[in-house]
């Protein structure tokens, strides 16, 4: 029996990154003999076992057989005589192919050193065609590892991958787990420039892939292309570290741009309403987190009208207010604000140029926020139907207020 570090942590100890998990392989052992060792068997599909004081994952040396589309149909092999090398064969790149063993010497039979050292993403084998899933982590690795580039004969096998039809076999909860992962990475972008390079996103995501090529008024977008544009909002929205909901949000606020009709490029009247509609499809479609989904709905319907902010009189802003439901969820309106900043700073030349909207709308929220609701609701005790009234009122007066003294308009 032999156990061998294998993946990720051998790769990330490689580039002299900190290692975060440990994944282990174990070679010429039968489960009876990992429970005698103390292990315990947590896997479902193929047998994994957990370090009886580390609680580290070790599973089986195994083989793999497909035997149906997606990333479910295999029959798995894990006895005594599945060899290492084996195991690794199955893996998706040479970079993650590699296992380092108890005496430190790293195992690398299939060149994943010299790809770390050329900073390539590389299939080890035919077998990468088998799993679907493998099409999405290779985007989300590029997302990570900025400075690699995709080996022109893995995008060449991922596409035919797509054409094949197996991209359509993914799951939602898989799908929006892989894209989650990697829109929280460093530079987003480079997730759907592969998805796209390889025709996995026309799939996944026809509403977003659709952008690309869509121009936009070159004077508010110098960027013009939107595709282009909602990259550089989503890259933007990673450089400032933003939680996943914003992020995801800065991705699909311009959806609605992808249905407007050639005739009126590069104008895009009504886009809003258009994104709201197609936001709420792919959210739908993906199963996106509610938390995820809200902000989305919310960026898509106002991310206009916070870019109109200091050209909105009190009454507009109080009602823009109420309809965010921001008394309520104060946070998740800011959460909006941010994702449209993310919108107004991606673009050419735009990263830092100044958004005074944001600061606007939060001062209008914190003045309205003053109002002491239950107070006026006492006060109209016998005239009920005239409470929701006389709280809009009331804030609109204090945002009034606050405008005119502390935001007086140029």
């Amino acid at each position: 029996m032999k156990t061998y570090v294998v993946g990720g942590a051998v790769r990330d100890a490689l580039l002299g990154l900190p290692v975060q998990d440990h994944d282990h392989v174990v070679v010429g052992a039968t489960p009876d003999e990992m429970i005698a060792r103390g292990f315990t068997p947590v896997g479902k599909d193929f047998p994994v076992f957990l370090h009886p004081k580390t609680h580290e994952e070790y599973a089986l040396a195994r083989t793999e057989r497909k035997t149906a589309p997606g990333y479910k149909g295999f029959l798995f092999h894990a006895e005594p005589d599945v060899t290492l090398e084996q195991d690794l064969v199955r893996r998706d790149l040479t970079i993650n192919a590699m296992a380092q063993g108890e005496d430190g010497v790293i195992v690398d039979p299939f060149g994943g050193r010299k790809d770390l050292q050329a900073r390539v993403f590389r299939h080890v084998s035919q077998a990468f065609a088998e799993d679907p899933v493998r099409i999405l982590r290779v985007a989300r690795f590029a997302a990570r590892f900025t400075d690699f580039s995709l080996a022109p004969e893995t995008n060449a096998l991922m596409r035919r991958m797509v054409d094949a039809g197996e991209v359509d076999a993914l799951v939602p909860e898989r799908v929006w787990q892989e894209l989650s992962r990697g829109l929280m990475e460093s530079k987003p972008s480079r997730m759907f420039e592969v998805l796209r390079g390889c025709g996995a996103l026309e799939r996944i995501l026809p509403e977003l892939d659709a952008l690309w090529g869509v121009p936009q008024p070159e004077q508010h977008h110098p960027e013009i292309d939107t595709g282009v544009h909602v990259m550089m909002v989503i890259d933007y929205a990673a450089q400032r570290q933003y939680s996943l909901p914003i992020r995801w949000a800065a991705l699909v606020h311009d959806l609605g741009k992808g249905t407007t009709p050639k005739e009126e490029w590069p104008k895009h009247h009504g886009h809003e309403a258009r994104s709201v509609r197609l936001v709420e499809q792919v959210c739908k479609r993906l199963k996106i987190p509610n938390d995820c989904r809200d902000l989305a709905v919310m960026t898509a319907r106002e991310h206009g009208n916070v870019a109109r902010a200091l050209e909105l009189r009190p009454n507009t802003i109080v009602t823009l207010l109420e309809r965010c439901d921001a008394f309520r969820k104060p946070q998740r309106f800011i959460d909006m604000l941010l994702a449209s900043e993310c919108d107004h700073r991606g673009r050419a030349g735009f990263a830092d140029r100044a958004f005074p909207q944001a600061a606007h709308l939060e001062t209008a929220l914190g003045a309205a926020q003053s109002v002491n609701a239950g107070e006026i609701a006492r006060r109209y005790l016998e005239q009920p139907q005239h409470i929701p009234e006389a709280i809009h009122a009331a804030r609109v007066a204090a945002v009034n207020e606050i405008i005119n003294k502390e935001m007086p308009r140029a």
